[in-house]
C-alpha cells in the first residue's frame, strides 16, 4: 500500500505527532546526561576519516525505536545508528538521534534530534529538537511552529531579498569535495554573512525567519527529511543542487524565497558545469 498526505484522517495526523513528539521526549531523556559530561568519549565509524559516534547516539535512537515497537509497529524505520526496519504502512520514520555530533562531543548547543515521517514521495512532518536549549521546531500536518525558552511561536522564513543582503549558513569546509567546496564559495562570495558548523539547527533558524541560506554536501537521507519538512511548511524551499528533491541526501540548498534559490542554485551550477 502506497501512503500519500492526502488519505491521512486528521486523527491520525493528531496520533503521528503525538509519536513523534514522545520520541522526542525520550531522546531528550537519553542524550541530556551526557551532553557536556567528562567521562564522554565518542568511537569513529569512519576510516581515514571522523565520523564520530557516542552512547548518546544509541541510547536516544534505541528509545525511539522502542516507542515505535509500542505504537507503530507497521511502520518502517531509517535510523542512522541501527538501519533500516522495514514496514507494511506505506510509513517511514527516519531518525537521527543527534545531528551534529561533532558539535555534541564539543559542548556545543548546534547538535540536534531529527524526526520525519515520510511516505512514497518523501517527509510529510518534520521535528528539529534542541534539548539543552529546550526549543523545537515542527513542520507539516498543518503546523508550523516552535516552542522554546521565550514561549510558543510561528515560524515563517523571511522572504524577500537578494544574495547581496543575505545570511548563509553550511559545515563546509568540513564537509564537500573540493569542486562542491568551489561551488559554494561562489555563493559565499555573494552574501553578506556566513557562519559555520551549525548542522542541523541552521536549517531551524531558517525556518524560524533567522537566515536567508543553508548550502551542504555530502548528507545522508536521515540528516535532511526533518528539515525538509519544517522548511517547506515554514514557507521556504529546499531542493538538491539539481533543483530536484533532497529527501535522499547529497547536496541540498535551502533558501527563504524562490527568488533567493534561484540565484544561489545557478551559481552552484554554473561551478558544476
Amino acid at each position: 500500500m502506497t501512503v500519500t498526505r492526502t488519505t491521512l484522517s486528521e486523527a491520525e495526523k493528531s496520533e503521528l505527532i503525538a509519536v513523534a513528539e514522545a520520541m522526542a521526549d525520550a531522546a531528550r531523556t537519553a542524550i541530556l546526561p551526557h551532553f557536556r559530561a567528562r567521562h564522554l568519549t565518542a568511537e569513529n565509524k569512519e576510516a581515514g576519516g571522523f565520523d564520530p559516534v557516542t552512547i548518546a547516539d544509541r541510547a536516544a535512537e534505541e528509545a525511539m525505536r522502542m516507542i515505535l515497537a509500542e505504537r507503530r509497529p507497521d511502520d518502517g524505520i531509517l535510523g542512522e545508528e541501527f538501519g533500516t526496519k522495514d514496514g507494511s504502512s506505506g510509513l517511514t520514520w527516519v531518525l537521527d538521534p543527534i545531528d551534529g555530533t561533532r558539535g555534541f562531543i564539543s559542548g556545543t548547543p548546534t547538535w540536534g534530534v531529527l524526526i520525519a515521517l515520510q511516505d512514497a514521495d518523501g517527509p510529510i512532518f518534520g521535528i528539529i529538537d534542541q534539548p539543552y536549549v529546550g526549543e523545537r521546531f515542527f513542520g507539516g500536518f498543518g503546523r508550523s511552529d516552535m516552542y522554546g525558552p521565550q514561549g510558543d511561536a510561528p515560524l515563517g522564513v523571511r522572504g524577500a531579498g537578494d544574495l547581496s543582503g543575505a545570511t548563509l549558513f553550511t559545515t563546509f569546509p568540513e564537509v564537500g569535495s573540493n569542486i562542491e567546496r568551489r561551488a559554494f564559495d561562489r555563493v559565499r562570495d555573494k552574501v553578506r554573512l556566513t557562519r559555520y558548523g551549525t548542522d542541523c539547527y541552521a536549517y531551524a533558524l531558517l525556518a524560524a525567519g533567522q537566515i536567508d541560506l543553508v548550502i551542504e554536501a555530502g548528507l545522508n537521507a536521515y540528516d535532511i527529511a526533518a528539515p525538509i519538512a519544517v522548511i517547506e511548511a515554514a514557507g521556504g524551499v529546499i531542493t538538491n543542487w539539481q533543483g530536484g528533491p533532497a529527501h535522499e541526501g547529497g547536496r541540498a540548498l535551502a533558501a527563504s524565497s524562490r527568488a533567493l534559490h534561484a540565484a544561489a542554485l545557478k551559481l552552484l551550477q554554473d561551478e558544476l558545469a
